[in-house]
């Protein structure tokens, strides 16, 4: 028996590290090939490693919650194929060497031999020892005399050490060197203040002002610009916090999987997309009677007949009437892609940290098969089963937080799509109709969209449509 060590594979392109979050064997364990070893959650999604050869558990070298890199080694087996594959490499030894085989022995030997030293073209051409040239030379070279002018030399110090220089030095260092730099420019404190305000380096501004100066006109066009998508949006560093423990007592959790994927997908989303949200509300009561009728037909193939899952379908009927939704917008290219597919993700809570599996085609498919599709795709979401590929292509997001509470809310677009739709609790209110006051549970609706590709009136009537569906909704929601 032969130890093969089995690594992290390269689980999703661009993925380079992922976290351990379940180890499914234990030392001395037989596994088969291909079966699945350790859990990992990587910022794209979680992922069961397989075992890449049969054999017997030796050694495992990661522990849960570890963040491994694509080739560490996951754990050592004690596996009967590598034995089998270097056996039949010794029965080779005795082969005579071909002249490829040498061939790569010589350039092993080459590879492994040291590295001289260049030698520069002053050395070439230097007097052979015993000159008075070459004793100074070699002088020089310990650091303990140094030519001058006339022949003569003269003892020098040694190279003095680098300093080390401090995190905290090096950053005010470079608040030092960022101040000098805005104290170069050619513009007044105020003006400076309101670019910092706004993220913008004044360095990349042209001044409008008298022999250039930099006005506040100039930082207030040059932000309607990156608004606009016309401008290069400046990147904002984090400004360090404070030693918290000054305080109190404190806990550091590392941000990881898929936190840290949220972190930078929110983030880029706010730098990249000037967010504009509408509201609106719509009255469910026909909407919750239909659920009441019809739920057992989903229930028949396992799923759930919800707000959401009707939802899904009335989305993808108003996006087929409001084409622009469904788009996104090309700044380099100065293109707007239209999709003439209709995925539409939907956002789960897991305990891991917000997950949104896509339902593809959903303009094609009736509405309880909908419903059986979500269901599923939710519990593989709060299971950590969810692919790559099942989270990926969205062409528009729901976000439905009705079942924690809440009147209403905005929400961030999963870049780069052009909009995501909000949903909150529904309430039990009193709407004034002919005449008095009714009770109405009505549902909160919010619409977040990309300034750039939708104008606010375009966005209002897109809601409304969601709306008068879902107080008048189709027998052909379920039907079709």
């Amino acid at each position: 028996m032969m130890q093969k060590e089995i690594k992290l594979p390269k689980i999703a392109e661009g993925v380079e590290s992922a976290t351990v979050t379940n180890i499914l064997v234990s030392e001395g364990d037989a596994v088969e090939k291909a079966q699945s070893l350790i859990v990992v959650e990587s910022d794209k999604a979680s992922v069961e490693v397989p075992s890449e050869a049969a054999g017997k558990v030796s050694t495992i070298k990661v522990k849960e919650n570890d963040e491994i890199k694509v080739g560490d080694v996951i754990l050592v087996l004690e596996s009967e194929e590598e034995e089998q594959s270097t056996e039949g490499a010794e029965e080779k030894e005795g082969e005579q060497p071909t002249e490829a085989t040498i061939g790569k022995e010589v350039v092993k030997e080459k590879e492994e031999e040291p590295k001289k030293e260049k030698v520069s073209e002053e050395e070439k051409t230097e007097p052979k020892e015993g000159t008075e040239r070459t004793a100074v030379k070699k002088e020089e070279k310990k650091g303990e005399v140094q030519p001058v002018a006339g022949g003569k030399v003269q003892p020098v110090a040694e190279k003095e050490k680098q300093p080390v220089i401090k995190p905290e030095e090096e950053e005010k260092a470079g608040e030092e060197d960022r101040v000098t730099k805005e104290q170069e420019i050619a513009a007044a404190p105020n003006v400076l203040r309101l670019a910092r305000e706004l993220g913008i380096q004044v360095n990349e501004l042209k001044g409008s002002g008298p022999e250039g100066r930099i006005l506040e006109e100039d930082v207030m066009a040059y932000a309607k610009e990156i608004i606009q998508g016309k401008g290069r949006r400046p990147v904002q560093e984090e400004p360090p916090l404070p030693d918290f423990s000054n305080w109190g007592e404190i806990e550091k959790v590392p941000l990881k999987g898929i936190r840290r994927a949220t972190a930078k997908r929110t983030a880029v989303s706010w730098n990249t997309i000037p967010h504009v949200t509408h509201f609106d509300q719509a009255e469910i009561s026909k909407i919750e009677e239909l659920r009441a009728n019809k739920n057992h037909l989903a229930e028949q193939q396992g799923g759930k007949l919800t707000v959401t899952a009707i939802l899904l379908k009335i989305v993808a009927e108003a996006l087929q009437e409001f084409p622009m939704l469904n788009a996104s917008i090309d700044v380099n290219g100065q293109e707007i892609i239209l999709k003439k597919y209709i995925h539409i993700g939907v956002a789960v809570d897991t305990e891991r940290g917000l997950l949104v599996p896509v339902v593809r085609d959903v303009n094609k498919k009736n509405l309880i098969n909908l419903s059986v599709e979500l269901t599923e795709l939710s519990e593989k979401a709060r299971k950590g089963k969810l692919t790559v590929d099942e989270m990926k292509g969205g062409s528009f997001t729901i976000s439905n937080v009705g079942g924690i509470g809440g009147t209403n809310f905005t929400q961030l677009i999963y870049h780069p799509q052009a909009a995501i739709l909000g949903v909150a609790k529904a309430e039990l209110k009193p709407i004034f109709i002919d005449g008095e006051f009714k009770p109405k549970l009505m549902l909160p609706l919010s619409l977040s969209y990309d300034h750039r590709l939708i104008d606010g009136a375009d966005a209002a009537r897109f809601l409304r449509w969601i709306c008068d569906v879902i107080e008048n909704p189709l027998n052909l929601l379920i039907d079709e």
